[in-house]
């Protein structure tokens, strides 16, 4: 499922039109950890250059435009040292990558990167807290119209799923293996209904035909269940910082 042919050609061309300056080629995401779907996943790239000039980028700028030209997002393009400093601030993209990655070239940049779990916790509530609003305006936007609601609906699962887990990293647990098992895990430590997450994944992974489901009513245990975890890991988050009870 994974289109490994087109990832082995890209490589292909990066190496050619970088030579030495192509530190690196990282997969990461769901093509890394075994949850793939060629209809919803995107394919993940981390390239790392040690020169990143505009002459630098203009001399890779061919191989970029074949991958994206094949209908793939364009790679995260980095300098080690940027990868380095922006722990900080992506802790938690940069905490699936180095928990969920294959090497496909050079050095594994990853492997000692130090995530400061402070800034994870920080991080964690912003972006439920802005992913919970983009749902609403979504929802609404999507109101009355039955396809845009379902793509509304499977469009964001994977991502409240990656927040789920990653609200039970913030809790001190161990990050789940897959989304389904997140999603359960976290149901039963804050007591919410996960039946709308499992039921999207379902359908995500054909187990189950979207046609036999009541849109409307996936829609209202999902929202329940988003803002249920939302404000459930603030008061947690609030509850661990020094100073507040």
């Amino acid at each position: 499922m994974v289109p490994e042919k087109q990832i082995a050609e890209f490589i292909n061309r990066m190496r050619q039109a970088a030579g030495e300056n192509l530190q690196s080629v990282i997969l990461y995401g769901s093509a890394a950890d075994g949850e793939f779907h060629p209809k919803f996943s995107n394919v993940n790239l981390l390239c790392v250059l040690r020169d990143m000039s505009f002459a630098a980028l203009q001399a890779v700028a061919p191989a970029m435009k074949w991958w994206t030209g094949r209908k793939h997002h364009a790679p995260l393009l980095l300098a080690q040292e940027e990868l380095e400093r922006s722990a900080d601030v992506f802790s938690i993209e940069l905490l699936d990558m180095q928990q969920q990655h294959r090497v496909l070239y050079g050095e594994d940049v990853l492997q000692g990167l130090t995530i400061p779990m402070r800034f994870h916790r920080a991080q964690l509530e912003y972006e439920l807290r802005e992913k919970t609003i983009l749902l609403r305006q979504r929802l609404l936007l999507a109101s009355g119209n039955q396809n845009r609601l379902w793509e509304v609906l499977l469009g964001s699962v994977s991502t409240f799923a990656t927040l789920f887990r990653h609200a039970l990293v913030a809790m001190g647990e161990s990050a789940p293996k897959s989304k389904r098992e997140g999603i359960q895990t976290l149901a039963s430590r804050i007591q919410l209904d996960p039946s709308a997450f499992l039921q999207l994944l379902d359908i995500r992974e054909t187990k189950s035909d979207r046609k036999q489901c009541d849109v409307s009513d996936v829609a209202r245990r999902y929202l329940t269940a988003v803002q249920q975890v939302t404000s459930a890991v603030d008061k947690m988050l609030d509850s661990m910082e020094p100073g507040r009870e």
